[in-house]
């Protein structure tokens, strides 16, 4: 199992939750109340219930203690304030503009696969290429919303067809488990000990790791199709400062070709896609 404090319930009162956020950032009252120019003794008084914190008083602490946006919010509502931050569907049409610059972006990255998930890594939009990589998994695993480690670890997923597949798991594991030491998030820490618990890969079958002017710099993603064995590397993006939830924890997932054979191969997978039938 992850190691994680349960976080409080959204009928907890402020105190729980400015405690929680507390213990979980590993600091003490004395470090909080210097960060957010307070007094050790009013953050007591507050985390106890004895205080009512104002709502700029809120937000201060929730921005020294770096909470998502999301939970932001619960922390307004627990101290009896409304909401700031909105929370929406990328459909929504106050999006429009945001989605077109998704969209964009995962276009203009073919003939390389890119793909946008949520906080949840949840599937929201991908490119061309993306289709013809996941072809070939459980149609369970491909009925929305497609949970993107969920399908890239799972036996009945593309496991099989990920050549360095020990590496590979073990990046995705501890990139989730450096997400949930950030968000606390608890359907998070479900999904690490979901995949977590799938059957350990044979290391001695896997491939070794491509060598190279990435190697030992990042880890590669090493995937086998009918072209052969094709290496990318990958880069994260997400929206800087946003003050919308959705925008917030959205995240673009981009592959690069690690080597020229890679590389060629995408381009003709991608030429032979945008011709009709």
């Amino acid at each position: 199992m992850s190691s994680h404090s349960t976080p409080p319930t959204a009928a907890d009162p402020f105190g729980i939750h400015l405690r929680h956020w507390r213990q979980h950032r590993r600091l003490s009252q004395l470090d909080l109340a210097h960060e957010a120019q307070v007094s050790t003794r009013h953050l007591s008084y507050v985390e106890t219930g004895r205080a009512e914190p104002s709502r700029e008083m809120v937000l201060r602490l929730a921005e020294r203690l770096e909470v998502p946006l999301r939970e932001r919010n619960t922390l307004l509502v627990a101290a009896g304030y409304a909401p700031m931050y909105r929370q929406r569907s990328l459909d929504d049409p106050a999006l429009a503009s945001a989605r077109r610059a998704v969209d964009l972006v995962l276009k203009g990255h073919e003939p390389f696969p890119a793909l946008a998930v949520d906080r949840h890594w949840n599937l929201v939009a991908y490119n061309a290429l993306v289709p013809l990589l996941m072809a070939g998994a459980a149609p369970e695993l491909l009925k929305p919303p497609v949970n993107v480690l969920r399908l890239s670890l799972h036996p009945d997923g593309l496991a099989s067809r990920i050549a360095n597949l020990a590496q590979w798991r073990a990046h995705l594991l501890e990139r989730l488990q450096q997400q949930i030491a950030a968000t606390g998030d608890a359907a998070l820490s479900a999904l690490h000990d979901e995949l977590a618990a799938y059957p350990a890969p044979n290391v001695s079958h896997d491939t070794p790791a491509a060598g190279g002017e990435f190697n030992g710099v990042v880890v590669p993603f090493q995937f086998v199709t009918p072209q052969g064995v094709l290496s990318f590397i990958s880069t994260t993006t997400i929206f800087g400062t946003p003050v919308d939830v959705t925008l917030q924890e959205l995240a673009v997932e981009s592959f690069f070709p690690a080597d020229a054979q890679t590389a060629a191969a995408l381009a003709a997978l991608h030429e032979g896609e945008k011709k009709p039938a």
